[in-house]
């Protein structure tokens, strides 16, 4: 039997979603507590791979067993041997053909940036912070270069691992809620660091370094040493996973919901 879930979990106190020797991640503490309930050793595939410091509104994961119990009692099971950090919002029997990761057409992820002169305390670890008023008029022209099709690879990590830096992205804005700006991104796939990377780029338009037309520059030019450092991961969360309708998988999209 295959089993889909949907997880949600603050990553401050991780080490990235990917198992580690050292057992840090949000994936070793989840694989022990499912071993636990299975009776038997497993390893989960996720719908994608978040760092250190990155939380997850959403991630689906899948993993297979012959042990069965009620849906409900797999949730509630798994939860009482989670920390607190990480916990599990649905379970579902799926067909065998379901992968979390290559059945996925889409990625979700907002960055929240706190802009205030003074660093949040209530928010530290689970916000972005910028010290200098941004326009956000300029940072939202700026976001609209990313639509479409592009060769991302001046916002690409230098250890990403993926075939290609060609990516689509269908959803690129950028939103005030009070004191906090929120970036919202969603594409096919993204690459490693890719979001913070383009985060970083807008806010260096927002404080007046650069015009809008800076983000058409750094995608023509491929050229990651152009580009802005990377910008912190505490206010990047993953939000939402998408599959086909087919697969009868319940809410894989939950949007940042503590910014009034």
């Amino acid at each position: 039997m295959r089993l889909a879930l949907g997880i949600e979990y603050d990553g401050a106190p991780y080490c990235g979603w990917q198992s580690q020797p050292s057992g840090c991640s949000v994936q070793d503490h989840l694989e022990k507590a499912l071993q636990t309930m299975a009776g038997h050793p497993l390893r989960v595939v996720a719908a994608g791979r978040t760092d250190t410091g990155v939380h997850a509104m959403i991630q689906v994961i899948h993993f297979d067993t012959e042990t069965v119990r009620p849906t409900n009692a797999w949730v509630r099971g798994i939860n009482s041997m989670l920390p607190a950090a990480i916990r599990v919002l649905w379970a579902l029997p799926v067909e065998r053909d379901f992968h979390a990761r290559f059945s996925a057409f889409e990625r979700s992820y907002q960055y929240v940036l706190m802009n205030s002169p003074i660093a949040p305390g209530i928010m530290n670890g689970k916000a972005g912070w910028f010290h200098a008023s941004l326009d956000v008029e300029m940072m939202q022209r700026g976001s609209r270069y990313l639509l479409g099709e592009h060769d991302f690879s001046a916002f690409r990590a230098a250890e990403c691992q993926a075939k290609s830096p060609v990516r689509h992205m269908h959803e690129a804005s950028v939103h005030v809620h009070g004191s906090a700006i929120i970036f919202e991104f969603r594409a096919n796939a993204f690459l490693h660091h890719q979001v913070r990377n383009m985060v970083g780029a807008l806010v260096y338009i927002g404080k007046g370094n650069y015009p809008a037309e800076y983000m058409a520059e750094l995608l023509l030019s491929r050229d990651r040493t152009k580009a802005p450092p990377t910008f912190s991961p505490s206010g990047l969360y993953l939000t939402g996973i998408g599959y086909e309708v087919k697969w009868g998988l319940p809410e894989t999209r939950r949007r940042v919901s503590f910014v009034s």
